[in-house]
């Protein structure tokens, strides 16, 4: 098995951008989710509720910078400096450092209500709930609940399969990215991945924390951004358990280094 897609996401629910390599740090992908949108009061804004996130895209430049695309216009932002952090309600995060006021008053014009971009400083202070596989000294970025996500393209394909039998033609094929993975792999059989305690991509070991609860975000199109039923709607019929839909697994870094899509992959 290979690594077929990895995926970076520098801004928690905006759209994210391919690279051929990527840096895994003890809580993700290096750059992955550091920066998320809260409201005024600090209150997490996620795509989830407000969908047009997903017009806006966010890319890596370097290690201090990132760029927001709205398609036509970007802006280029910064590592803030000096600003005194602000109350956030990112579970076990507490605290953000704001972004300039002029990258936040740009992204508010383009969503069209007031937003506040905010960078998280330090990841290894929010650890990985233990609810959702975390052991001591897990840690990650502002990601849900794991540092990474991993899919598989033979599951993609499986759900396809499921989603053309329930109508007389079959549906229009699903893009991976409305599941936001990091790294994407082709995979041998469906969902084997599931029952992967570890596995090794590349150099790098990781283990398996969870199975990935998924939710409405799957049901939003990434680039026309309409939403309707699927793909929960049949993944459910066949994939439900504990009151939850499941597609993917969440993987905690058991150390340092570059996966490269090509990577050799192997469950332990």
């Amino acid at each position: 098995m290979r690594v077929t897609q990895l995926r970076l996401y520098p801004v928690k629910s905006l759209g994210g951008s391919d690279v051929e390599s990527a840096r895994v740090e003890p809580w993700g992908i290096e750059g992955d989710r550091r920066w998320g949108l809260v409201e005024p009061s600090g209150e997490k804004v996620t795509a989830r509720d407000e969908h047009s996130l997903l017009r806006l895209r966010a890319e890596q430049v370097d290690e201090e910078t990132i760029r927001i695309h709205d398609g036509e216009e970007s802006i280029l932002v910064d590592i803030p400096l000096g600003l005194p952090p602000v109350p956030v309600s990112h579970s076990r995060q507490g605290f953000a450092v704001p972004a300039d006021q002029d990258v936040s008053e740009w992204i508010s014009d383009h969503i069209g209500r007031p937003l506040r971009l905010v960078w998280q400083e330090d990841p290894s202070v929010r650890r990985v709930s233990g609810a959702h596989g975390g052991l001591e000294g897990d840690t990650l970025s502002l990601a849900d609940a794991g540092p990474l996500l991993m899919t598989t393209e033979v599951s993609l394909a499986r759900l396809q399969e499921w989603m053309a039998e329930q109508d007389d033609a079959p549906p229009e094929p699903l893009s991976m990215v409305r599941f936001r993975p990091n790294v994407v792999i082709d995979g041998d059989e469906p969902f084997a991945e599931d029952g992967w305690a570890t596995v090794r991509i590349g150099d790098l070991g990781f283990r398996t924390a969870e199975v990935c609860d998924r939710c409405v975000m799957t049901t939003i199109d990434p680039v026309t951004l309409a939403t309707g039923k699927e793909p929960i709607l049949t993944l459910s019929q066949h994939r439900r358990w504990d009151g939850k839909t499941w597609f993917g697994t969440r993987l905690v870094p058991m150390g340092e280094g570059e996966i490269r899509v090509g990577d050799e992959v192997a469950p332990g």
